[in-house]
């Protein structure tokens, strides 16, 4: 069974996608006599739906095609009359058969184009039915079946033009004679084939591959002494999307490449929307943006072949030792998570928050994983991604279809405004965390994911999330990567998905919208006057009294182009080289070096391999020796995994290296 069945026996009885059963149905329970919360186990899977009038249910399997379903209600008199029933019955019972072809729909389910009819009580079974019935007004056909039980199959809908209008055919080009030409005059063909050349949208610049789910936030904890923000006051529960992807991969490519995940919320908060977007670590590659494109650059393809290529990847970050912290996070166990559920996800940049007093405070946000953190090594890595290239996609998806579904616990560290100009780290540079013993983990809520997208495309694709989307009591920090990221992720979703892109569902807050903006291609809100600011005729006009001091810090200075301030602990290599030596056990050091020498192996050149080798060694003095050792030992190998990955795939491909 595909789908949980929805019974409504107050408004007809109805079903929403129900399939046959292939396995049959070996148990049913009701879970809750008040509310008649049904469990039903199909094929050793447990599936769940309610129904609004108490009663009981049988299923029956009659066939490998077809299946019974026997609903019991226990309904008022009054209830049948006005249903066609016979009034004197208090309960009666609904049989539908279920072809292998179609669903029994029924009820007022508009959006699948049906309608409701009573055809009366059963002759044969004195009970009443309820039909499904073609927006068209088709008949309904009857299928007899070997014992006699008649089995109805719905008439799908007829197939309209986008406009609406009826089609002649679904498989048939309009020609002249059967053997002549195709006309231009097939309006339908032309439409057909003109909306499928425009059915992709740009693809992201990064985090290109990904898949999301819908669910709430729930506030657990006081920490209305930090913000004033409504989303984050005590028993606030938020509705939001989330989106979990790769970085470099294109839309096509493996799940299970090696790669920092995005971690991107988006919560339709009282006060408008609130997006957050971050990674499964808490640092990143660079702290100024004006080397993002540049980055993104070296992690995709060149120019001439248009290949990956790890000697690029390596030039890269060997000249750019801020990166030293996430590229040991990326070749370490986080670098390949086991499933998007099991994950941690971080804002990374710092944030500030305002209480209702006006008293500032830096964060950082941490969503902790509570089905607890899980990885793959390289070659479970390798080998997934060749049985499946979807497998964090469809992880998810399946379990929360299941009702397995994923919760993470969110704390924030919290800095004191004025702390941060004397913090022995620069805390608003993206390659450095805040030791937990400096400022604790502060518990603030419960995210759940509960709901998959119906349409990927509309939902999770078109969603767009951008760290501009603030609410009061909830500003920017002088992170410079995240005041760049302000501007950068609105434009790139004004190119990618259109100007009028806020507009579409997923991505429209739940508040009313009062502004200013107009027209532009795609628009679905409707202008209205005066479409000009200030007005003297009723226009909206900005609240200067509540929301008119903006979030902000005092700063001056002449102005010019150079590096971050440095604070007196700050270097790139200090808290790489910690996180070796104190955060990973002997095995996680081994697996890093094992992780960084396949990466070297893989077409990395000199002098950009003894770069790496110092790189390394600036890191942790051992781990660099360990590398640059297993690098020289291996350097001669066609192919270094052979020994622990042999198949004959595999000798094929190195007999041919």
């Amino acid at each position: 069974m595909d789908a949980p069945v929805h019974a409504a026996y107050n408004q007809w009885t109805q079903f929403e996608e129900f399939p046959r059963f292939m396995e049959g149905v070996e148990e049913v329970r009701q879970l809750d006599d008040r509310h008649n919360h049904w469990r039903t186990k199909i094929g050793g899977v447990w599936r769940e739906f309610d129904t609004e009038q108490r009663g009981s249910v049988r299923f029956e399997r009659l066939d490998d095609t077809h299946t019974r379903v026997e609903l019991t209600m226990d309904v008022e008199p009054s209830g049948m009359a006005e249903r066609g029933a016979d009034a004197s019955a208090p309960a009666r019972r609904a049989m539908f058969g279920v072809a292998a072809r179609g669903h029994a729909v029924c009820g007022p389910r508009t959006g699948r184009r049906w309608r409701r009819r009573s055809v009366g009580p059963s002759p044969a079974r004195g009970a009443f039915r309820c039909v499904p019935v073609p927006r068209d007004g088709g008949e309904t056909r009857r299928q007899a079946t070997g014992d006699r039980r008649n089995v109805m199959t719905e008439i799908r809908p007829a197939t309209t033009t986008d406009s609406g209008a009826p089609v002649e055919s679904d498989e048939h080009s309009l020609t002249v004679g059967p053997g002549g030409p195709v006309l231009l005059q097939d309006a339908y063909l032309i439409e057909q084939m003109a909306q499928f050349n425009r059915e992709r949208i740009p693809e992201r610049q990064p985090h290109a591959k990904g898949s999301g789910a819908f669910g709430n936030f729930e506030v657990t904890h006081d920490v209305s002494a930090y913000t004033r923000a409504a989303v984050f006051q005590p028993g606030t529960r938020t509705d939001l999307v989330v989106r979990f992807s790769t970085v470099a991969g294109e839309r096509g490519s493996p799940d299970t490449w090696r790669d920092p995940r995005g971690f991107a919320v988006k919560l339709y908060t009282s006060e408008g929307n609130y997006d957050m977007v971050g990674n499964n670590t808490p640092v990143f590659f660079i702290k100024d943006p004006m080397k993002f494109q540049h980055f993104i650059r070296s992690q995709k393809r060149r120019a001439d072949n248009n290949l990956r290529d790890h000697d690029m990847q390596w030039d890269f970050w060997t000249l750019s030792p801020e990166s030293a912290h996430q590229v040991t996070w990326l070749m370490g166990d986080r670098g390949i998570p086991r499933t998007w559920r099991h994950m941690n996800g971080y804002s990374s940049h710092t944030y500030m928050w305002i209480n209702a007093d006006g008293e500032r405070f830096w964060v950082k946000y941490h969503f902790r994983t509570d089905q607890g953190i899980e990885f793959f090594t390289q070659h479970e890595a390798d080998q997934m991604a060749a049985v499946d290239t979807d497998y964090h996609t469809r992880d998810l998806f399946e379990h929360i279809r299941d009702g397995e579904w994923p919760s993470w616990t969110l704390h924030v560290q919290v800095m004191p405004y004025q702390d941060a100009a004397g913090y022995r780290f620069n805390p608003f540079d993206l390659t450095k965390v805040w030791p937990h013993g400096d400022y604790p983990l502060i518990p603030v809520g419960r995210m759940t994911l509960d709901r998959n997208p119906t349409d990927n495309h509309a939902e999770i694709e078109q969603a767009a999330f951008q760290p501009n989307n603030l609410v009061p009591g909830i500003g920017p920090s002088p992170d410079r990567m995240l005041l760049a990221r302000l501007f950068s992720y609105g434009d790139a979703h004004r190119h990618r998905i259109g100007a009028n892109y806020q507009q579409l569902p997923v991505n429209a807050p739940v508040v009313d919208v009062h502004t200013y903006s107009k027209d532009g291609a795609m628009a679905y809100r409707k202008a209205t006057d005066p479409v000009y600011a200030p007005n003297s005729k009723g226009g909206p006009a900005a609240d200067t009294a509540r929301y008119g001091t903006p979030p902000g810090w005092a700063a001056d200075g002449e102005i010019t182009r150079t590096a971050y301030v440095s604070h007196p602990e700050d270097d790139d290599w200090g808290q790489p080289g910690t996180l070796i030596r104190e955060v990973m056990d002997d095995a996680a050091r081994d697996r890093l070096v094992d992780n960084v020498v396949g990466h070297l192996l893989n077409g990395v050149s000199e002098p950009v391999l003894e770069r790496a080798f110092a790189y390394w060694s600036r890191i942790d003095e051992s781990t660099g020796k360990r590398i640059a050792d297993g690098v020289r030992a291996k350097s001669q190998e066609k192919d270094p995994k052979a020994t622990d990955q042999g198949n004959p795939a595999r000798r094929s491909m190195q007999h041919k290296a």
